[in-house]
């Protein structure tokens, strides 16, 4: 960082660090980017179908196989739903890529779009049908309540109790025919009370999961069916346990030392006001908000209901975010103002210089480099430290149907989601947390490596496990962050945080192969680099000169 008062310039990048720059991005292609490329080269169609498309596919099953009749009424929704369970299970035990190559994942898979039907504006789905979102074959329905894409029985569903075991099977003979399945080889497994009736193929097995095929049964007829695996109960348990874990942890680790950081955030802008300006963060805190409101929006499910409790429910869903996003971008205000005023006062340093401050247009774009060379570092340093944790501590990941991108009203907005993180985090736990920590514990490394644990636990829910592996992962990738602050700056680790997540992002909707998701992907690589440009033509260079030292401040 440079001096208050002194011309703006931006530590030269070394070769050895352009170097490891370009090591850590081969490391993060070979790693992480090839795989998926391999995995989905083997001539199978890896696209996934519209949205459209699984409307009209559940439709026409519908219409031929469980009597529906079109009405000016209908509003069929869809949205992707996930079987995390037993994809985390296959994945902790290494079985993913064979349950691929056996094509089950083609016949049962745990990822698909779920399309329902409601009729008259009606508050609860009268008819749910579960399709392979890569091909568009129907894998699973439910009448009168949504599919259990998991061991559980249906919300609503009724086991059939009143009808008898010959009945029953009577009953689900013909599906089990329509789906290519002989009944004779199959053996109807007693301990699934939850269901009507549950068929094991035995010749079937991933891990220690059979193949089944799960009926419920309402005014004697099938009311669900679906085929597929479940997760061992042992499993379910140990996720259910490290969730709870996760929970505290994000709650007494992140949730309550971030509130903290932000009353200190609000006292210290206040204390410094000599030092740094009120108006300074009000730019940045407004772009944040306006960002997060989008961002939420887009996360929102698309209601299908015209009634008033749907408009309702869809309006204070709307206005809790909206009151969530205000607080998040007070906190960044207060954090940009009182990290500015604590810097200048008591370190004589310029971690945020101002538009208005000679030199400012290059020492933007010496930030955008940095930016994007330790990106790349920060790339390869995340791939290694999973390799190293998942021979360490057989670290894995499953789905998560809430955070993905195909739940999105518009995927292509993924991208500004990176601009949150680079902004507030930096903000909050870089540019104020350090050196407001600093204050109590008289060490910048201390400090550092406690605000880094603070970020590192507020990023335990994501789905994957052991929960403590990603403050592992996170301690390390956060302590270079507060490198790269300490020594370029605020704007410089910004911008790394924003390339980071935003090539995370984009290869994300590359993967996903539609065209404007493959633009939107593309187009996020270089979006950090657009802004920056952007802010260097509108502040033409200029000849850094000495300044006076409250320049800067006004």
């Amino acid at each position: 960082m440079n001096r208050v008062g002194q011309p703006l310039q931006l530590r030269p990048l070394s070769k050895k660090l352009i170097i490891a720059g370009l090591i850590g991005l081969v490391i993060f292609i070979i790693f992480q980017v090839l795989p998926s490329v391999l995995s989905t080269s083997d001539g199978e169609s890896t696209t996934v179908i519209s949205k459209a498309e699984a409307r009209k596919q559940a439709a026409a099953f519908a219409a031929a196989e469980l009597g529906y009749k079109e009405t000016a009424s209908d509003q069929w929704s869809v949205v992707y739903r996930t079987d995390s369970a037993f994809y985390g299970y296959m994945s902790r035990e290494k079985l993913l890529t064979d349950y691929s190559k056996n094509k089950l994942d083609q016949r049962y898979p745990f990822d698909v779009y779920q399309a329902s039907l409601r009729v008259g504006g009606e508050d609860h789905p009268s008819l749910a049908i579960d399709l392979n979102m890569y091909t568009g074959k129907v894998v699973a329905f439910a009448r009168g309540s949504e599919i259990p894409f998991t061991q559980q029985a249906s919300v609503g569903g009724s086991s059939g109790s009143q009808l008898t075991l010959e009945q029953k099977e009577n009953l689900a003979r013909p599906w089990l025919r329509l789906w290519g399945v002989n009944p004779a080889k199959l053996q109807v497994d007693p301990g699934r009370d939850s269901f009507g009736l549950v068929y094991a193929d035995s010749s079937v097995k991933v891990g220690e999961s059979r193949l089944q095929y799960f009926f419920n049964f309402a005014d004697s007829e099938v009311s669900s069916f679906r085929a597929g695996f479940t997760a061992p109960a042992w499993h379910t348990t140990y996720v259910t346990d490290q969730t709870s874990l996760a929970t505290k942890l994000t709650m007494y680790g992140y949730g309550i030392p971030t509130l903290a950081l932000g009353i200190l955030a609000l006292i210290y802008s206040i204390l410094r006001r000599g030092h740094t300006s009120f108006a300074r963060g009000v730019f940045l805190s407004s772009v944040h908000f306006v960002i997060m409101m989008v961002s939420t929006y887009n996360m929102l499910p698309e209601t299908s209901g015209d009634d008033a409790s749907a408009r309702l429910t869809s309006i204070i869903m709307f206005t809790l975010y909206a009151l969530y996003s205000l607080l998040m971008s007070s906190l960044l205000y207060f954090s940009l103002v009182g990290g500015d005023g604590l810097w200048r006062q008591e370190e004589g340093l310029n971690p945020w210089p101002r538009a208005t401050e000679p030199g400012y247009g290059q020492y933007v774009l010496s930030s955008i480099r940095a930016g994007y060379i330790w990106a790349f570092v920060l790339l390869g340093v995340q791939t290694v430290m999973f390799i190293i944790l998942s021979y360490t501590l057989d670290n894995w990941s499953t789905t998560d149907a809430d955070q993905s991108p195909y739940n999105m009203r518009y995927a292509w907005l993924l991208p500004i989601v990176a601009w949150l993180a680079g902004l507030s985090e930096e903000a909050v736990y870089r540019l104020f947390g350090i050196r407001m920590l600093k204050k109590l514990v008289r060490s910048t490394l201390i400090a550092s490596l406690i605000t880094t644990l603070i970020w590192a636990f507020g990023h335990t829910l994501y789905p994957i496990y052991p929960v403590i592996s990603r403050p592992i992962e996170l301690t390390v990738i956060g302590l270079l962050f507060s490198y790269i602050f300490l020594r370029y700056g605020f704007i410089a680790v910004m911008f790394s945080h924003v390339v980071f997540d935003s090539i995370l992002m984009g290869a994300t909707l590359i993967f996903m192969k539609d065209s404007i998701n493959v633009a939107s992907g593309i187009f996020a690589l270089v979006m950090p680099f657009l802004v920056g440009y952007v802010v260097y033509r509108f502040n033409s260079p200029a000849k850094p000169g000495p300044l006076k030292p409250g320049n800067g401040l006004r």
